[in-house]
């Protein structure tokens, strides 16, 4: 029988290694922020020869016949051309959801979700608009990384059980913050940073609480400054309560290196967004995951409620699999895609338990033979733009010609993914013509916005819809003056 231990050991030495660089240009470029147009189908991939997709009714429909589709596998081949047979022989949703969603038609990785729109990974979350990770949270617009509880989050990005942040970064357990970062159990502060447990503070100084609402309402009256004010706040977050660890906003944690975005954990090593409410360990190489249960993962793609996940991409309430895309409830498995329930498999195909043991020990052999045991998924199985991913958002120095010439594909067209045919297109700086205070000094906003196409300064275009319309007049808001894709990528910038 295959001592899987072993051959475990090796991949974990080698994943507790990668250069940082490394782990940006492979892992992250597997983790999309864009969405796209073909045919008829919102997709969260682009069209190529690289991957198959379906409409996700088709596919859920068609899921439980997936282990038709399924391989032997062939020795005389290399371990991924194996892999890539299976990957082109299924066709993936144009989007994914767990469980039941609704009106999340233009939502990518819904969980439990109600009335997500182009935004990706809205779990037990609702009213969530152009936004990147919302976890237990409601009315979320232009933000990233929102969790536990929050709710009217506005252009603000790691906020955790807090409630009316507008245009802030780093704040939990908070409530009326506006233009402020590194905030901890504070109320009503405005151009604040890196202070807990105070109220009715500007820039850092208390106020008389009546002085504090007449600055305030100064402040929010000079609205053509809103995006100046959120490009020059704090970018760095401070780390709360933590030891031996390194970059930004990392709360209740040790022993963390590279990277940001961790929250009660030990034991990582270049990881964004994880989160658990246990202090579990053993994380390396991964992006996007949390619970209240799952550790030891050694390269990762959005991981739930798993453990001893190795090079695998989307995994939930699964363990011991190696190599593989898309599994539940499944533990025991090998380059395989899109199982439930599923044990002892390899590429698609269930084996007796003996039987899957000796040829995993034959397998893991020659990968450990050509010096690849321990490698992600090559550029061929990479089905994105690199451009359009968080690798690019992290580190914007790679070029068209580096990740061109490592076989990666790269997006030169502007995104218009719900821009509909023969709509008045309007400029940013005609959007003062649709908005302003009226005699009696109410913000209001023209309902006619919502039938213009806009452009931004770069050439990017969008539109207003209904639900960040209403948002943005019940908080007297300005209207976006850039893309929303631009928007998300403000919530990656750190210097």
């Amino acid at each position: 029988m295959s001592d899987l231990q072993f051959w475990e050991d090796k991949m974990k030495e080698k994943r507790k290694k990668t250069p940082w660089i490394d782990f940006v240009k492979e892992i992250a470029s597997f983790s999309p922020i864009v969405f796209y147009k073909i045919d008829w189908l919102v997709s969260r991939y682009p069209v190529s020869d690289r991957q198959k997709i379906c409409s996700i009714k088709d596919f859920d429909e068609n899921h439980d016949k997936l282990c038709d589709f399924w391989f032997d596998y062939d020795f005389s081949k290399p371990f991924f051309e194996n892999y890539k047979n299976l990957s082109l022989k299924i066709k993936l949703p144009n989007i994914f959801h767990y469980a039941i969603n609704e009106n999340c038609d233009f939502a990518e990785i819904a969980l439990n979700s109600k009335d997500s729109y182009l935004s990706h990974i809205t779990a037990y979350s609702e009213n969530v608009l152009y936004s990147y990770r919302t976890v237990e949270s409601r009315n979320v617009l232009n933000s990233i990384n929102v969790l536990d509880n929050c709710e009217t989050i506005y252009f603000s990005r790691w906020v955790i059980n807090s409630f009316n942040i507008f245009y802030s970064n780093y704040i939990k357990n908070c409530n009326n913050i506006w233009f402020s970062s590194n905030l901890i159990w504070c109320n009503e502060c405005i151009f604040c940073d890196n202070l807990d447990n105070v109220s009715y503070y500007i820039n850092n100084t208390k106020y008389d609480k009546n002085e504090y609402f007449e600055e305030k309402k100064k402040i929010l009256n000079d609205k053509n400054n809103y995006l100046n004010n959120l490009n020059n706040l704090n970018k760095a977050g401070t780390n709360f309560w933590s030891k031996d660890v390194k970059w930004n906003f990392i709360i209740n944690s040790e022993n963390i290196e590279n990277w940001c975005y961790i929250y009660d954990m030990e034991k990582l090593r270049n990881a964004i967004f994880i989160w658990s409410t246990n202090h579990w360990a053993n994380i390396y190489d991964a992006i996007s995951a949390g619970t209240w249960w799952w550790d030891d993962i050694y390269w990762s793609y959005s991981t739930w409620i798993s453990h001893n996940i190795y090079c695998s991409l989307f995994t939930a309430s699964t363990s011991k699999v190696y190599y593989c895309n898309y599994l539940q409830n499944c533990s025991f498995c090998i380059w395989c895609i899109w199982l439930k329930n599923k044990q002892f498999c390899i590429l698609n195909k269930q084996y007796p338990k003996e039987e899957w043991y000796e040829l995993a020990d034959k397998i893991f052999a020659q990968m450990d033979f050509d010096w690849i045991l321990w490698d992600f998924f090559p550029w061929e199985l990479n089905p994105f733009y690199f451009n359009d991913t968080m690798a690019y958002l992290i580190d914007d120095s790679f070029t068209k010609e580096e990740v061109e010439k490592d076989w990666y594909m790269w997006r030169e067209e502007n995104i218009k993914i719900d821009i509909p045919e023969w709509v008045e297109i309007i400029e940013t700086k005609d959007l003062n013509n649709y908005q302003g205070y009226n005699k009696v000094w109410i913000w209001k906003i023209n309902p006619e916005i919502l039938k213009k196409v806009i452009v931004d300064k770069n050439w990017n275009y969008y539109k207003i819809v209904k639900m960040e319309y209403d948002f943005l007049l019940k908080h007297s808001l300005p209207l976006p003056e850039i893309h929303w894709l631009e928007r998300i990528k403000l919530g990656f910038k750190f210097k």
